[in-house]
């Protein structure tokens, strides 16, 4: 094959056209944003389809943070305003939104994506951009990596959910821990999680199978369960999964303690489940008990998911979106100056010890993300809403 040679001049101009780019993203994120009026921040998560009740409690909890912020006066004389676009937790639908907003003039940030697949898909978008990515709803590990500059997480990680799992299961002698996780991103990160937590105490799944997203589709899934007859199972999915796989096990009276990660959507798990079936399921989480009135941060929740909506139910989903909005809004008050990308950054990241009351922000320690708050909870042993 004939190979061209460019010549000196074209080398030189092609040096300028790819040096070009990259200054005018740096620019851009040192650029103020000047709107007197609103701080504009993006958003694309699921609010219709079959995950839509975890785009939909999550967006609810953090609107009802900014409302009270806004009613206050805003940050600086200056309100947010968040614009929400569904992607029906579908990659596609989510690139096809983020440059719909990334397009929008004076745009700040995006913020609360939901969901590990369709947060993936944009990161090379905003890394390229600029753009910081605040508290996506996601533990995976991928959102963590040190060569991402613009994303900042609120929650702790999957890993640091399942090896509490792992470690509760293992004290309760159920050792035969079989793992289902959901075909994409996020499953993958889960199943990753969930070896690597069973690898510390010498041992490995009993069965492995996999579920399809936004599916209630588990026969090939049960059909493995039903094999390997597992005293344990983690699953790492939605609750669409999760609820049909549950029914399937108590069906064929498969007696495993069922244990679910924290995106599964706690709520949205029980609605799914008749009466009385989700009796001993357990589920991670990574906020405080969302009816617990004595935690001052859960008070604050409660008071203001109910300014709004006098009959407005709580739940672990939009008291995540009301932590990421706090965190949001606790480095939008900080940056020092003109407000620009660069700064909201660098402001969150420099978070250290900041008491919500009952939570904290935290980035001296781990700075992919500002908390590291988990706990186990279970279907069936407290009452969920006094």
């Amino acid at each position: 094959m004939r190979k061209l040679i460019p010549s000196n001049t074209s080398i030189a101009f092609g040096i300028i056209l790819a040096v070009m780019p990259a200054t005018a993203q740096q620019q851009n994120a040192r650029t103020p944003f000047e709107n007197k009026n609103n701080i504009l921040l993006g958003q694309s998560l699921p609010l219709s389809g079959p995950s839509a009740q975890i785009g939909q409690k999550y967006r609810a909890g953090a609107n009802a943070w900014f409302d009270e912020v806004n009613r206050e006066g805003g940050i600086k004389g200056r309100k947010i305003k968040l614009i929400s676009l569904d992607d029906q937790y579908e990659p596609d639908l989510t690139v096809t939104n983020t440059k719909a907003l990334l397009a929008k003039p004076n745009l700040l940030a995006l913020f609360g994506y939901v969901g590990t697949p369709t947060t993936k898909e944009i990161l090379p978008l905003i890394e390229k951009k600029k753009v910081p990515l605040i508290a996506p709803l996601t533990g995976a590990s991928l959102l963590r990596k040190n060569d991402l500059k613009m994303v900042v997480n609120l929650r702790a990680s999957y890993r640091m959910e399942i090896d509490k799992i792992v470690n509760s299961l293992i004290r309760g002698a159920r050792q035969k821990i079989a793992v289902i996780y959901q075909d994409d991103a996020f499953g993958k990160d889960g199943l990753r999680s969930a070896e690597a937590a069973l690898k510390q105490h010498g041992l490995k799944p009993v069965a492995i199978a996999t579920v399809q997203r936004n599916s209630a589709q588990i026969n090939p899934a049960l059909r493995v369960l039903e094999k390997a007859q597992p005293n344990a199972v983690i699953i790492i999915s939605t609750y669409v999964s999760s609820a049909a796989l549950s029914k399937a096990l108590l069906q064929q009276n498969i007696k495993a303690r069922i244990m679910n990660v924290s995106f599964v959507g706690t709520r949205a798990l029980e609605n799914s489940l008749p009466v009385g079936q989700a009796n001993g399921i357990g589920v991670s989480q990574v906020v405080p008990f969302p009816w617990d009135r004595w935690i001052p941060v859960v008070a604050d929740y409660q008071r203001l998911m109910r300014v709004n909506n006098p009959s407005a139910r709580f739940g672990f989903t939009s008291l995540e979106g009301f932590m990421a909005a706090r965190l949001l809004t606790e480095g939008l008050k900080r940056v020092p100056g003109p407000l620009t990308r660069e700064k909201l950054i660098t402001t969150l990241k420099s978070i250290q010890k900041v008491d919500l009351g009952g939570f904290k922000l935290d980035f001296s320690s781990n700075k992919q993300q500002a908390s590291d708050y988990v706990e186990l909870t279970f279907f069936g042993a407290q009452q969920w809403e006094p």
